[in-house]
């Protein structure tokens, strides 16, 4: 197995020991983002609309440094500390899918990284 290590400077830099993305066999496993700009390293905060916009954005760089796009996701998942913001993110997170949805669960959790109030990881597959 052949592993190769995707990194973007248009995604915020990891805050722990891991990588952006691992590519496998054609399959890219997207590491859990969050709402960080990658050029200021300023958090979006204050509008869940605007923080997972500004995920997928994340999310989006990464892919496209794999050659991917949002077409090549098969699987996300969403964490977020209130369930309560569901329709809010859902509504930005389908503006990057225009058809063929990927498979999804959506969990509630008490805290994330950076006090993030979401953070959503995908799965890609060439």
């Amino acid at each position: 197995m052949e592993k190769k290590i995707i990194t973007s400077t248009n995604a915020p830099t990891p805050i722990g020991p891991y990588s952006h993305a691992v590519l496998v066999n054609g399959t890219l496993y997207v590491s859990g983002q969050v709402p960080k700009d990658a050029h200021t390293g300023e958090m979006v905060t204050g509008d869940i609309k605007a923080e997972t916009r500004k995920v997928m954005e994340n999310i989006d760089a990464i892919l496209k440094e794999a050659n991917m796009d949002f077409t090549n996701v098969v699987k996300t998942t969403i964490f977020c500390v209130d369930l309560n913001d569901f329709a809010a993110i859902n509504e930005v997170y389908g503006s990057f899918f225009s058809s063929n949805f990927p498979a999804r669960e959506t969990v509630q959790v008490v805290k994330l990284p950076l006090n993030s109030n979401v953070e959503i990881s995908v799965i890609a597959v060439k």
